[in-house]
């Protein structure tokens, strides 16, 4: 019986997710034009659900500080006390709000986990597309680093890394930046290679074309397709990571709010029953899953099939 019941709820979740989804396509296509609604009306349910999810994340960790009922460090109460109306979601190990800590959670590990893959897709895309354009010497030793850096398990090297140069906000971001940027050129250089091989980029070298404007005007656009697919993906991966480290201690630290580190810190309530400590994992998936929801659908459109 208990099954069932949890069948049951599961079943509702979902068909609220999808509703929630069809609902936001829908007012989506009524408040865009040209291309953007083109390409919504063509959007599957799962991709809506994604892109309200994702939404809610970024109004959430832009506007933390007006939503959050208390600071993000304040000591508030006594320690695991339970939801209340008060404390709507109890209070973590030290006394501080948990809903607080999860708002600014948001801000801190979606952000940082957003500029890390900014940098790491800047640099990977852009170094990938330049060892596919020049070729020769500048290929084979770019890709000999990658192949190097990409042997280490990335975990493991990230752990030994900070671990060497400490474990500061600038230094995780440089730290897994470096290690990821090693997939996107991968990706990149392999997707730029089939396309030097066109008859338009030889007209394009022919009419002298510099190799920046070769890159940027002639090769990037007819790439993009794939790297910004690859963008969600490598975001997933990234934030994956940052909320591992933390877990682990070496990734964000406290006081600042961090949902792998809220795991860590609250996992004795999960012996007691309690499934506070669940919440920030339960948001660590549920921003992955709509990511991937968003991803999958760009990557259908990418390809160029039909339903």
């Amino acid at each position: 019986m208990h099954t069932l019941i949890t069948l049951f709820w599961v079943a509702v979740a979902i068909a609220l997710a999808m509703g929630a989804g069809w609902l936001f396509l829908a007012a989506a296509r009524r408040l865009t034009r040209g291309g953007v609604a083109r390409a919504l009306r063509g959007a599957p349910v799962s991709a809506g659900f994604g892109m309200l999810v994702i939404l809610i994340y970024v109004l959430v960790a832009l506007f933390a500080h007006l939503i959050a009922p208390f600071g993000e460090r304040q000591v508030v109460g006594a320690q695991f006390l339970p939801w209340d109306g008060t404390y709507l979601l109890g209070t973590d190990n030290l006394g501080r709000d948990m809903l607080t800590r999860l708002i600014y959670g948001a801000r801190n590990t979606v952000g940082i986990a957003f500029a890390t893959t900014v940098l790491a897709f800047s640099v990977g895309a852009m170094l990938g597309l330049l060892a596919a354009t020049v070729g020769g010497w500048l290929d084979q030793v770019l890709s000999r680093i990658v192949d190097i850096l990409m042997a280490i398990p990335s975990l493991i090297f990230s752990l030994l890394l900070l671990t060497i140069f400490g474990t500061s906000v600038v230094t995780l971001i440089l730290v897994i930046a470096t290690i990821d940027s090693t997939r996107v050129f991968r990706l990149a250089r392999s997707v730029a290679q089939n396309i030097v091989v066109m008859d338009y980029i030889e007209a394009a070298r022919l009419r002298g074309e510099g190799l920046w404007r070769l890159i940027t005007r002639e090769i990037l656009p007819n790439a993009l397709a794939p790297l910004v697919a690859e963008f969600g993906l490598r975001f997933c991966f990234v934030f994956l990571m940052i909320s591992a480290l933390s877990f682990l201690g070496v990734g964000i630290q406290p006081p600042t709010a961090d949902w792998g580190s809220m795991v860590r810190d609250n996992a004795a309530l999960i012996t007691f029953g309690d499934v506070t400590p669940l919440l920030p994992a339960g948001a660590i998936a549920l921003l992955t899953v709509a990511v991937n929801f968003v991803v999958d659908w760009m990557l259908h459109r990418a390809s160029g099939l039909k339903e």
